[in-house]
């Protein structure tokens, strides 16, 4: 069976996630060994509490698929969002949040992949004491990033939202 090279990256930065075997980052990400770099501040205003982004690849004309690690401070988080193509999340480290909406809040943990259903709304970010990098690879072959609403404080701090 001959696997298809746009698959390799994905595996292997899951798997170099799953092998990655330091401790779950504490309250910052300032001291800790990351994989990739932490990258520049997020300006936008679709996030809430501070998050950061290196960009690993850019969509291209031959390929618009994007990979970023986003590393987000204890209690960042995006807005409501959702992908046209869809999105796949790869835990790096640390302890997140995801939830599609009308679905209950997920736990992530460092090795967890999330398969984001394409045109589903959903929000994703750090616990509110341990911060949470993920790589995000993204299809945006039919269209990119919608972003919606914020999450509020109430959905955040949910057990079952």
């Amino acid at each position: 069976m001959k696997l298809n090279p746009k698959y390799l990256l994905p595996i292997f930065l899951f798997a170099l996630a799953a092998c990655n075997n330091k401790k779950e980052m504490n309250n910052s990400t300032n001291n800790k060994e990351l994989i990739f770099p932490k990258g520049e501040k997020i300006t936008n205003n679709n996030f809430t509490g501070d998050a950061y982004l290196q960009m690993l690849i850019a969509a291209d004309s031959i390929n618009l698929t994007t990979v970023g690690n986003v590393t987000f401070e204890p209690g960042a988080r995006t807005k409501w969002h959702s992908h046209p193509g869809g999105q796949i999340l790869l835990v790096i480290d640390g302890v997140g949040y995801y939830q599609e909406q009308g679905q209950p809040k997920r736990i992530l943990r460092k090795g967890d992949p999330i398969k984001c259903p394409p045109n589903v709304s959903h929000w994703h970010g750090a616990s509110p004491d341990t911060a949470f990098v993920q790589v995000a690879v993204t299809n945006n072959e039919k269209g990119t990033v919608i972003w919606l609403e914020e999450v509020t404080d109430a959905v955040y701090n949910s057990l079952n939202q």
